[in-house]
């Protein structure tokens, strides 16, 4: 029978493998424009079937996009800014 891993010794591993610092930091960021999106849709009192209505979009795909199961594009990003009443801020920093 295989030895097993610990939980370090495989996320270790896994984390060196190709790609994974990128899959890593695009999950993070997926994962931090969703949580400020469901905190100003909080902020408003909305759920997220108003959300989506507003944005043009389903309640589905906004319950994903807030729990950051999704990396979306910028248009989907854009509308959801302007049917939260805000505007979407695009920029690279040194």
């Amino acid at each position: 029978m295989a030895e097993r891993s610990s939980w370090p010794e495989l996320r270790d591993r896994r984390m060196a493998g190709p790609g994974a610092q990128e899959g890593h930091a695009a999950a993070r960021l997926a994962h931090e424009l969703g949580k400020d999106v469901r905190e100003r849709r909080e902020q408003l009192g909305w759920t997220q079937g108003q959300l989506a209505t507003a944005a043009v979009m389903t309640q589905s795909a906004v319950a994903r996009f807030e729990a950051g199961g999704t990396v979306p594009t910028i248009p989907v990003l854009d509308r959801l800014a302007r049917a939260l009443g805000t505007k979407l801020v695009v920029k690279l920093a040194a």
